[in-house]
């Protein structure tokens, strides 16, 4: 196995597989925001309701 190296340069494959590995989250965090369900920084209407409702329910009312 270490006789690969003499082929390839180490330098040249990490750089490359880094930005291989960025390039993949990158599609997969934009395929994420691309959905309804798991697009966290515009959540869908439906999503954010029941959460609201419940901050709302939990508050105590205020003292008149």
């Amino acid at each position: 196995m270490w006789r690969i190296w003499f082929y390839f340069d180490i330098r040249r494959v990490l750089v490359g597989m880094h930005v291989a590995l960025a390039v993949l989250a990158f599609t997969i965090h934009f395929i994420l925001l691309s959905t309804d369900r798991y697009n966290w920084l515009e959540r869908a209407p439906g999503v954010a309701a029941p959460v609201q409702a419940a901050i709302e329910s939990s508050e105590a009312p205020a003292a008149g």
